[in-house]
């Protein structure tokens, strides 16, 4: 542990299992005060009793009223707010010619709407210390698409724009706004809809595996995921914002500049700055897999 996030309070969404949870505990880890929401009040409550001095709050992100609870109980316990990662999130697979407008609704009402909310009502708790961090979690499906999930790929794209938007709105109140865009994770979120790629794509039972080996090595791991976040969350990233950034293995890779002064090389990635080092193996996310 090197406090890299020392007296700061965060909030993560989602976190009572998968990316949520790994951020929740890297932030702890780095000395944050951690906040575990997640609609399972069982799982938020199993994963906050694991992170020494978390507390978990049940909150359904797609709910105002819930969201604007969680902002106020995580202040009134704490008495400050310094990093908001919205990072619940829910998938289905389903071709576009066969998805209702109540589950495209669905989708989108926690993957947007619930981001939406809980960055607004995150705001003006971040302003009070004067600024903070805010690290959305977008995808690779966001910048490709992806079949099946039309939805969720429309989402998360909406999620990297929204973050933009808050970088340049924000950016003189001393708040940061970064998005990271995983490729595919080890998580149930993706391997529980496994086989429904594969029958899409048509490919035998454990193609899928081989394509996400073809594409990006491996599947990520959520600790990786994790690690960008505190990354983000940190002053390592001051010179961070409005970037777009992905944890993903790929060789080789073109150099690209990022916006924000942030400039990729190879298959790692550095920060123009005194005393900034990101994770390795952070690349620019306009690759296309």
């Amino acid at each position: 542990m090197t406090d890299l996030l020392k007296n700061k309070v965060a909030i993560v969404t989602g976190a009572g299992a998968g990316i949520g949870a790994a951020i929740a505990r890297s932030f702890a880890d780095e000395g944050a005060r951690v906040v575990v929401s997640d609609i399972d009040a069982a799982a938020a409550e199993e994963v906050a009793a694991s992170i020494d001095g978390a507390i978990a709050i049940t909150a359904d992100v797609a709910d105002e009223t819930q969201v604007e609870n969680l902002v106020a109980r995580t202040v009134s316990t704490f008495g400050q707010l310094n990093v908001v990662v919205p990072n619940a999130g829910i998938a289905t697979t389903t071709p576009l010619t066969e998805t209702s407008f109540a589950d495209w609704r669905k989708v989108m009402s926690v993957n947007l709407d619930g981001v939406f909310l809980t960055i607004r009502h995150a705001l003006p708790e971040l302003l009070k210390p004067g600024g903070g961090s805010i690290v959305t979690i977008s995808s690779i499906s966001g910048t490709t698409g992806s079949p099946l999930i039309g939805s969720y790929a429309a989402a998360k794209a909406a999620v990297r724009s929204l973050t933009q938007t808050l970088s340049a709105e924000l950016r003189f109140h001393g708040i940061r706004a970064n998005a990271l865009l995983p490729g595919f994770i080890d998580t149930n979120l993706v391997t529980s809809h496994q086989r429904d790629f594969e029958e899409a794509l048509g490919l035998e039972f454990g193609g899928f595996d081989d394509l996400v080996v073809a594409k990006q090595t491996r599947y990520g791991r959520p600790e990786e995921i994790a690690a960008a976040a505190v990354f983000f969350a940190s002053d390592q990233s001051a010179r961070c914002n409005g970037s777009t950034w992905c944890s993903t293995e790929v060789s080789p890779v073109r150099c690209s500049k990022l916006s924000s002064g942030v400039e990729s090389t190879g298959g790692s990635s550095r920060v123009q700055g005194p005393g900034t080092r990101p994770p390795e193996r952070f690349v620019d996310c306009r690759l296309r897999l």
